[in-house]
């Protein structure tokens, strides 16, 4: 069992996030007309709008919720903010989005499997991506009954520590999730297992996000037509009205210069 959880916590986050940067950088060389999400609003646009802006705040607020909460070193908050409150904060605010999520990814995946315009234009991996997200919004839950069970912070600890430790390439990761219960332990797999389905998924679209950020500096884009122009008509191009240019003074030179 102990080798199972080194390799689940210390080696399996670091074949994820491989795939992840590797994945996505091959896909953007190769099929950069794949780097999209593929929306079905054309198709069927009822649903989507409640259960795609649902999902994305829940799910945007909860990724920067986890980044930040994960990666800070104690020290930094410490001054200002006990473990036992921090945990708190993450319990209320996570539980909040964490429900405007999963009941966004509820609708899109019931969309998915319901309506028989979608469903016939789905790909086998959106559906997968969908089912994997809902029981991730599922697991991320059920973690807060049971955090509520030590308030103190310690599980809250260990398991920043344990993401630190794998970000900053420091051994020792995976014991600190030794002792953890099943759902946390459940819940961070899957989560490392999304990184992985990342680059072969829609999910890359992501990426664009970021991209966006070099409209700012970029210049601007020359669009030019395929269509073939059709000439000006000569009336059009020279109109009657026009005022006849002066005419220019005849020039008379004397016989032995040149002008």
């Amino acid at each position: 069992m102990k080798y199972v959880n080194e390799f689940l916590f210390g080696v399996y986050p670091y074949i994820c996030l491989t795939i992840f940067f590797l994945g996505s950088l091959i896909r953007f060389d190769r099929d950069q007309y794949t780097w999209k999400s593929d929306s079905s609003q054309l198709l069927r646009h009822g649903q989507l709008r409640w259960g795609s802006n649902l999902f994305h705040v829940g799910i945007l607020f909860l990724l920067a919720g986890h980044g930040a909460g994960l990666l800070t070193p104690h020290f930094l908050y410490e001054p200002f903010i006990s473990a036992g409150h921090k945990q708190l904060v993450a319990m209320v605010s996570g539980g909040l989005f964490g429900v405007l999520g999963f009941i966004g990814v509820t609708i899109l995946l019931n969309r998915r499997l319901t309506d028989p315009r979608i469903r016939a234009t789905s790909r086998t991996s959106d559906i997968m991506l969908l089912a994997l997200l809902w029981v991730q919004f599922a697991l991320g839950l059920l973690t807060i009954p049971l955090s509520a069970q030590h308030m103190d912070g310690s599980m809250m600890m260990k398991l920043a520590e344990w993401a630190q430790r794998i970000v900053t390439f420091r051994a020792g990761a995976a014991d600190l999730l030794a002792g953890a219960g099943w759902v946390f332990k459940a819940h961070m797999f899957l989560g490392m297992t999304l990184f992985l389905v990342f680059p072969f998924t829609r999910l890359v679209h992501v990426w664009s996000g970021f991209g966006t950020l070099a409209y700012f500096v970029r210049p601007y884009q020359v669009v030019r037509t395929r269509r073939p122009l059709k000439a000006a008509p000569a009336a059009a191009a020279s109109p009657s009205h026009a005022p006849e240019a002066p005419a220019l003074p005849e020039l008379v030179l004397e016989p032995g210069k040149t002008a």
